[in-house]
């Protein structure tokens, strides 16, 4: 793995979205999801509101760094702000 400059932060993010990940997958093999319409423009599933709020955050994440100058900690709480809203009413 030399070819890749591996972090602490890298491999934590890296290792906190394959944990998600596999919590959704553990999730639905046990509940199976459905199609739900929430305050998004469309019906949508468990992974796909997952799908969006992670390109939410991203689109924090960016929008803060190029916009502000404070920590980047403070983008990750609101990030994570945005991920359960995106998941309990999507």
């Amino acid at each position: 793995m030399n070819w890749m400059a591996w972090t602490l932060p890298t491999g934590l993010f890296f290792a906190a979205i394959a944990s998600a990940l596999s919590f959704l997958i553990a999730l639905e093999l046990k509940k199976p999801t459905t199609l739900a319409k929430g305050w998004l423009p469309m019906a949508t599933t468990r992974g796909d509101r997952f799908f969006v709020s992670l390109l939410g955050a991203a689109f924090i994440h960016l929008l803060w760094l190029g916009l502000t100058g404070w920590p980047v900690l403070y983008a990750s709480g609101l990030a994570m702000l945005w991920l359960v809203v995106v998941m309990a009413k999507g």
